[in-house]
């Protein structure tokens, strides 16, 4: 019972850290950046103005949809790294 608990206190702690993990992502040359956290809630996009040419909306949507798709996949990535060392426990919680 102390080994499942122990694991679970590891869990949250691991949870915690990836809230705080931000990963960056750069679109169209940084006319787009978003940022997202390891939990993989978005929590920044940021457009450029000065990049971005209003009659082309189209290609700032391009920008946009690819900046999110890498940030989630990176912050995936990140999330599984952080996670992996734990994964072997939880066959042990029965779940």
């Amino acid at each position: 019972m102390f080994d499942q608990a122990k694991m679970v206190m590891k869990l949250k702690k691991a949870q915690k850290e990836l809230a705080k993990e931000v990963v960056e992502v750069e679109a169209g040359e940084g006319a787009v950046v978003v940022q997202m956290t390891g939990e993989l809630k978005l929590k920044k996009v940021t457009i450029d103005p000065e990049m971005v040419d209003l009659d082309d909306i189209e290609e700032l949507e391009k920008w946009v949809e690819l900046a999110v798709k890498e940030a989630m996949n990176r912050a995936q990535q990140v999330a599984a790294e952080k996670m992996k060392p734990l994964m072997g426990g939880l066959g042990n919680l029965g779940m």
